[in-house]
């Protein structure tokens, strides 16, 4: 309990503290910062390590004296002061301090320029507060803590121009949104159950009332993740903040929040109906392709992986909604493997920019040659998130594809569309490679560009906790089914058999055997002897000046009179369920201004018309 208490409280306080500190102290924030971080990591490996139980505040007050006015106040407060430290939130807690440890490493050298104010205060109360969500039991507490993240993430982008602005506005928005229909949601639950403890209830979506708290609670964790349709903050987020607070929030810890709730209202809270189970497999599969046929088109590099943290949620959203142990294990393993190469490719963004100053592909080209380590690590994340084998995100795929497959033996609609939700799936990770094949030929391959000649790789501080990540990626991949998700998922999910004969460790061993050979080949017939002649253009040798544009190919997809319709309809903000709305409240209220026209009878008609109004209704 100790542990628990500390780990919340200690980055909170410190934060606190650092806000007190001028900002000319920047770097020695950043460092007090990253001990706190290292302190947490610690004691969270502890917790990770304990025994799974309950706990409340009373425990800090038992044996005390009930006439000491103090205790007795803590004791009141401890009946909504509870914590549940078991599989899944001890998971999360770790993979939390792991991403923000490194995250912050990154931030000592990126943010020195202080784009965002305060920024090392904000970001340890973020710390604090998540550790706070995910151990809380009481969905009093949980929300608390939920609801300050949403402040924590306005504060981390910073507001320099209009654009910034106003995306940040959209965000606290779009979040304090959600946080008010998940204050409903709770309350329903309170209604129908008579307890606020996220271990203690298990509901089944039998009638109205059960469904509505259940679609209020996911609408926050889609929110959250940056799920369709509630998603549309994350691409602007992406675009228009730090790399390292999009890395930190939207990345990772947003991420691992969202679907960690998602897994407690999917496998504990609620049991779903046949209908809720359709309605998230389908929501899904939209949030995967919808996502990666936008990030298909984007020609800036960070509203591109923008879209592709908004896809790669569908696949966590498939992997719950198959409701198997398979699929909850596969939407776990998803979810950390995501939140990897996600942050990794952020950071990488981050990097370019940092040396740079550029976001638009069409201004980039030929970086591997100044940048090699940026390059390696962009690679890697790349053909992670693509789903290419020996690499992470194939691993927890391939066990989404299996858990669909088993999926359909079922007998309800849902189970009868397997060949659905796999298939579209499977497209995704097709069409994620595409844009990728996009990304690393646009900013790493082609011709280096003059301006780019005298850059250098970005200092060690940055550059090191991108090929971290880019390790984890490969370990996490390697060693799947035989140690990974035995020792981590499992014990979450609960035991299951791999399907087929696919092993992770066999395959990695077969991918590095076509390596070796590939390069033995290549030495052994002497491949590298060829010869290279300029381009000849009408007796000029222009090669030195000519090049390709890599974004120029993906235009055609917009063409497409399938897509064209799709992409002129979000380019209009059309499937933006915040501009929406914001275009229906606008004119709303243009229309009631217009009632005031300064006429006293017509004031005295609307104060009779709500009077009666307010009759009928307590009649």
């Amino acid at each position: 309990m100790k542990e628990i208490i500390t780990i919340i409280s200690l980055p909170v306080f410190a934060g606190l503290l650092l806000f007190f500190l001028p900002e000319k102290f920047r770097t020695f924030k950043g460092i007090l910062a990253i001990m706190v971080v290292a302190v947490s990591g610690y004691l969270t490996i502890v917790i990770y390590s304990s025994a799974n139980h309950f706990c409340s505040l009373n425990e800090l007050s038992s044996g005390q004296s009930g006439l000491n006015t103090g205790f007795g106040l803590i004791h009141d407060m401890g009946r909504y002061i509870t914590f549940n430290c078991d599989n899944l939130s001890k998971l999360i807690v770790v993979s939390v301090s792991i991403f923000s440890f490194l995250i912050l490493l990154y931030s000592l050298v990126y943010s020195k320029d202080g784009r965002v104010r305060n920024y090392y205060t904000y970001f340890l109360i973020t710390l604090g507060c998540s550790y706070g969500a995910i151990l809380s039991d009481n969905l009093l507490l949980f929300i608390t803590f939920w609801g300050i993240l949403g402040i924590t993430l306005y504060k981390l982008i910073q507001s320099y121009d209009e654009e910034s602005s106003a995306t940040a506005k959209k965000t606290l928005i779009l979040i304090g949104a959600s946080d008010s229909i998940m204050i409903i949601g709770i309350a329903i639950l309170w209604k129908i159950t008579g307890s606020l403890s996220m271990g203690g209830i298990s509901v089944h979506t039998s009638n109205i009332l059960s469904v509505v708290a259940f679609l209020a609670l996911l609408t926050g964790s889609f929110t959250k993740a940056g799920a369709f349709p509630m998603h549309t903050w994350v691409p602007d987020y992406a675009q228009y903040a730090p790399a390292s607070s999009t890395a930190y929030l939207p990345a990772s810890l947003d991420k691992l929040l969202g679907i960690y709730f998602l897994a407690r209202i999917t496998t504990g809270m609620f049991i779903l109906n046949e209908w809720l189970t359709l309605l998230l497999l389908s929501l899904g599969v939209i949030s995967i392709i919808t996502a990666v046929l936008m990030a298909l088109v984007q020609h800036n590099y960070k509203r591109l992986l923008g879209f592709h943290a908004v896809s790669q949620v569908g696949y966590m959203i498939l992997g719950f909604g198959l409701g198997s142990m398979i699929g909850v294990a596969a939407g776990l393993f998803h979810m950390i493997n995501n939140a990897l190469y996600k942050s990794g490719l952020f950071l990488s963004a981050g990097s370019v920019e940092y040396r740079t100053k550029k976001q638009d592909i069409d201004d980039l080209g030929g970086l591997s040659k100044v940048m090699p380590l940026t390059f390696l690590a962009t690679l890697i994340f790349a053909m992670s998130i693509s789903g290419i084998p020996p690499f992470n995100g194939f691993a927890s795929k391939w066990m989404i594809y299996q858990g669909i497959i088993d999926f359909g033996k079922g007998t309800m609609i849902a189970n009868k569309l397997w060949v659905v939700w796999l298939g579209l799936a499977v497209l995704g990770s097709a069409l994620t490679l595409a844009s990728f094949v996009k990304l690393i030929g646009g900013i790493f391959l082609g011709r280096q560009r003059k301006e780019f000649e005298g850059l250098r790789e970005v200092p060690f501080l940055m550059w090191l906790p991108m090929i971290l990540l880019a390790a984890c990626c490969i370990f996490l991949g390697v060693f799947a089914t035989d140690y990974i998700v035995p020792k981590l998922f499992m014990p979450v999910s609960g035991a299951f058999q791999f399907q087929g004969l696919w092993n992770s460790s066999f395959v990695s061993l077969l991918v590095l055997i076509s390596i070796i050979l590939g390069i033995l080949l290549y030495l052994a017939f002497s491949l590298k002897r060829f010869r290279t002649e300029d381009s000849f253009i009408g007796g000029e040798k222009i090669h030195d000046q000519t090049g390709y544009s890599t974004t120029e190919f993906y235009k055609t997809l917009g063409e497409f009179r399938m897509f064209s319709w799709f992409f002129r309809k979000a380019g209009e903000g059309s499937f933006d369920i915040y501009d929406q709305t914001k275009k229906y409240v606008l004119r709303l209220s243009h229309q009631l201004s217009e009632a005031h026209n300064g006429v006293l009878p017509a004031y005295i008609i609307w104060v009779f018309a709500g009077l009666i109004i307010m009759l009928l209704i307590m009649i």
